[in-house]
């Protein structure tokens, strides 16, 4: 597959409520600083070559982009890199969904998450750094299973009241999910996913896709390395499949994620061009239903 004919429509498509977008996206967590984990001691990235990866982004058809604005390290934010590269104005066909609930300060460190007297500010913040009159998504993330009402009820009012156009969860559980359904319409759910990771969330994975919601992995390359990022180490089943399609083993892993449903999205991440480039294409690998029993093995191993 040459550079030339790489293109994220051919993961194929979803609706965000009215927003159609291509399944395969680009998360931003990596942009700011070098390495996956957002620490308060994390080295910053470089400006240009973050750029240069959104620019490249769209170049290949991304239209989905994932931010928030606790991805920063001491010199950049991934809001900021958004919005130097890609405003001015923006495309019309890509959508920006960001996340609000977690907060750090100014040193880095992760503070406690928001409550519902806190998110307004979150809200506004990230439309000040992206640089926008709106927020195209907008992800409560959860910590803990008690009731998100309260909170998910005041990203409804700003829902109403223009500043954000849809809302989605994440973290959450099925209940959690019934609770914020109650209050308004929720077009995705953000939930930790991948091959052998948390195939409890398998019938969650169905559910969101009867009801019409977009049910949107993160980890799905790192599965259990979290926002370490992927160990390096790999199954012998995955790199069967890598082999047979002479593709990586992450690029494995995202066409099974893809292959969980058409209303699964995948959103990974990287401050590299290549990588993304190798992203993108994995949305055109199509799994056999022998490959896809073999991973599904695995998947179920260890549960």
């Amino acid at each position: 597959m040459t550079t030339e004919t790489i293109n994220a429509a051919a993961s194929g498509t979803w609706k965000l409520g009215d927003l159609e977008i291509n399944r395969i996206g680009f998360g931003a967590m990596r942009l700011p600083q070098n390495g996956a984990a957002l620490r308060a001691d994390a080295v910053s990235g470089d400006r240009d070559r973050a750029i240069g990866v959104l620019r490249k982004a769209i170049e290949l058809g991304v239209n989905h982009i994932d931010t928030a604005t606790f991805y920063f390290s001491p010199l950049r934010s991934a809001n900021e890199l958004i919005n130097s590269a890609l405003g001015g104005p923006y495309p019309d066909d890509l959508v920006i969904a960001t996340k609000v609930g977690p907060g750090r300060d100014q040193s880095g460190e992760w503070t406690a998450h928001a409550g519902p007297a806190q998110l307004r500010g979150q809200v506004e913040e990230n439309l000040r750094q992206l640089g926008r009159d709106h927020l195209d998504v907008v992800n409560l993330r959860i910590l803990g299973t008690d009731s998100i009402a309260e909170r998910f009820g005041v990203l409804a009012d700003l829902r109403q009241a223009g500043l954000i156009r849809h809302l989605g969860v994440s973290n959450v559980t099925p209940e959690q999910l019934a609770e914020a359904r109650a209050i308004a319409p929720v077009v995705c759910v953000q939930n930790p996913y991948g091959i052998g990771m948390r195939p409890d969330q398998d019938e969650f994975v169905r559910f969101c896709g009867e009801q019409g919601i977009a049910f949107v992995p993160f980890y799905s390359i790192a599965t259990t390395g979290r926002e370490g990022g992927a160990s390096g180490a790999e199954s012998e089943e995955v790199l069967t499949v890598a082999r047979a399609h002479d593709a990586s083993a992450a690029q494995v892993r995202l066409a099974w994620t893809l292959h969980r449903g058409p209303h699964v999205l995948a959103i990974p991440g990287t401050g590299n061009p290549d990588h993304l480039t190798a992203n993108v294409a994995a949305g055109a690998l199509r799994l056999t239903e022998s490959e896809l029993a073999l991973l599904e093995g695995l998947h179920h191993r260890d549960a």
